[in-house]
């Protein structure tokens, strides 16, 4: 990927994966949907049973070739989030709580300032955590060893 390419990604990203969003542009216009993908690299979204097209896929080994319909992605430009008081598609915000919490906001004109969640689908990891330690890990016993004392400056190394 070159500079030109890299300076056109999105870096701060609105929308989710498992986000309520309606399509504003495009042949499924008006139409809401839940973000099924996010693909960064791209700045595009696939959105569940939206912008559907033909595919023609070539028989191989082991699957069956002839014409498929897929979700083809959607430039993240032409969906928007939906507000979830008024069911109108809205910019995002992020603003913070009182406990210092950081959420999402509806805002612009017409907009209710309301919370917006976080997907709930983010919170299921796609590979689950290692419940048994492996060989490589390092055991609890040596983590929590405490090998500094600040008051005397023991364990320091000599410089």
């Amino acid at each position: 990927m070159g500079w030109k390419s890299y300076q056109k990604l999105i870096h701060q990203w609105r929308v989710l994966r498992g986000d309520n969003v309606m399509i504003i542009r495009g042949k499924d216009r008006g139409e809401t949907g839940v973000v099924k993908r996010v693909v960064r690299s791209q700045n595009r979204v696939i959105v569940e049973g939206k912008n559907l097209v033909k595919k023609h896929i070539k028989q191989g080994q082991g699957h069956e070739g002839g014409i498929f319909t897929v979700e083809a992605p959607l430039h993240v430009s032409n969906v928007q989030v939906v507000d979830p008081v008024t069911g109108k598609p809205t910019k995002v915000g992020i603003r913070y709580l009182e406990d210092g919490s950081k959420v999402r906001v509806s805002r612009g004109i017409g907009a209710s300032g309301s919370i917006i969640p976080r997907p709930e689908i983010l919170k299921i990891r796609t590979t689950p955590r290692p419940t048994v330690a492996g060989p490589k890990d390092t055991p609890m016993e040596v983590v929590m060893e405490r090998t500094y004392d600040p008051k005397t400056g023991k364990g320091m190394p000599d410089l």
